[in-house]
């Protein structure tokens, strides 16, 4: 599946701007069907970084920001691996969080709402070897039966 070109834009409001009009206005269907919604706040958690690796975002990460395409292409891809998404605070798997790692060890976190409903979380390149190996060394996701 072909991935969309990269985003290039001057500023962060370009960006945001572009977020919310491609993703905020309606629900994006992922390939096996989950409706998945965007919340405006979401911006920043995704495209932004920790600069001193503190859990404050506080640096725009341009790397995600020209990516920004690609969090629709990522969950309409069939082909992307899916996993259980792993919560450090509790130290245990949570079922209730999808994890689709795409081309180029793109990864785009989703939360499940319903059945069929979903939030989007977060979406990145895992670009330490350690940070992929670690998704990949977590549960396959496996899609319950309608």
């Amino acid at each position: 599946m072909p991935y969309p070109p990269l985003v290039k834009y001057d500023t962060v409001d370009e960006y945001r701007q572009h977020y919310e009009r491609k993703y905020c206005r309606g629900a994006i269907s992922t390939f096996d069907y989950i409706s998945v919604r965007f919340r405006k706040n979401r911006f920043n958690h995704c495209f932004f970084e920790s600069c001193k690796r503190n859990q404050q975002k506080d640096q725009f990460s341009r790397l995600r920001a020209e990516r920004i395409d690609w969090i629709k292409a990522a969950l309409q891809d069939p082909s992307a691996e899916l996993y259980v998404g792993w919560d450090k605070r509790k130290r245990a798997y949570d079922n209730s969080r999808r994890v689709a790692v795409a081309v180029n060890n793109y990864v785009v976190v989703i939360r499940l709402t319903g059945q069929q409903g979903a939030q989007f979380v977060t979406a990145y390149v895992a670009d330490s070897p350690n940070t992929i190996k670690r998704i990949r060394n977590c549960l396959k996701w496996h899609q319950k039966k309608q």
